[in-house]
């Protein structure tokens, strides 16, 4: 497999090719996703709760997206690692903006960064740009947003909201973005978005006409059980997996059957 960039993915679009996205937060995953022929691996920062067990993204810092980025950079040979920029890292001002997506870059080894927001960030996502930095989007239902949103609701349900997504899609695009994040929005929107951009816009919950689709690994593969969305589907029970695994190594190692002889020099 060649090296994915943002201009694969942009070939992609033109040739109608679905583009495969996961979060990855480790070298060992991000070995594995990147084997299986995942294009983008995505560190999100989920990791707040996938990983650190934090009740949602506000939290997670950008030391600790720095940490988990460089380890994703390790492991993946072929994706195009993206990395996100956490809450308050952009949204001050401009020159702040660039300066912490230059760290994810020149520390992370991240290949890009992701920004939630539409038109209100524009003026980042421009100067990040102009700084040699690709940038993707995120709109709809954005989780660093959680406490004005009101929760992980669906977005777009009405004329006026999917206006103002559409217009908040269109101003990323303009700004410079490389790429869209579309999540938890009617199907039929996801579509209208995926047509009137010229952008690859990758869906999470926004139907399945979008150019690709994004999950969390960790719902993925069963390992998260605090939330599941409806728009996440289970390829595997690793939790499960591994609860049983655990459990048979310590029964094991109480009734002295492990280590047995073969274990031991």
């Amino acid at each position: 497999m060649n090296k994915i960039t943002v201009t694969t993915l942009k070939e992609k679009k033109t040739n109608r090719e679905p583009i495969t996205v996961l979060t990855v937060y480790d070298y060992t995953f991000a070995k594995i996703l990147d084997q299986a022929g995942v294009e983008v691996l995505l560190v999100g920062d989920s990791l707040g709760m996938v990983m650190l067990g934090h009740p949602n993204t506000l939290p997670v810092t950008l030391e600790n997206m720095i940490v988990h980025t460089q380890a994703v950079a390790r492991g993946a040979q072929h994706a195009l690692i993206i990395t996100d920029m956490p809450f308050m890292t952009y949204q001050i001002n401009e020159e702040e903006a660039v300066r912490n997506a230059g760290r994810l870059v020149q520390e992370g080894k991240a290949e890009g960064v992701k920004i939630e927001g539409g038109q209100v960030i524009a003026g980042a996502v421009r100067r990040i740009v102009s700084a040699g930095i690709p940038v993707m989007g995120h709109i709809g239902l954005t989780p660093q947003s959680i406490h004005t949103i009101g929760g992980y609701k669906i977005q777009g349900k009405s004329k006026d909201a999917t206006d103002r997504l559409l217009a908040d899609a269109k101003a990323l695009e303009e700004a410079g973005c490389f790429s869209l994040v579309l999540e938890c929005v009617p199907a039929a929107f996801g579509e209208e978005v995926s047509k009137a951009l010229s952008i690859p816009v990758i869906g999470i919950g926004a139907g399945p006409k979008c150019d690709g689709q994004v999950l969390v690994m960790h719902d993925l593969l069963g390992l998260y059980p605090n939330l599941r969305p409806k728009f996440v589907k289970r390829f595997a029970d690793l939790g499960e997996l591994a609860e049983k695994a655990v459990r048979n190594y310590v029964e094991e190692v109480k009734s002295g059957k492990f280590p047995s002889q073969e274990q031991s020099f």
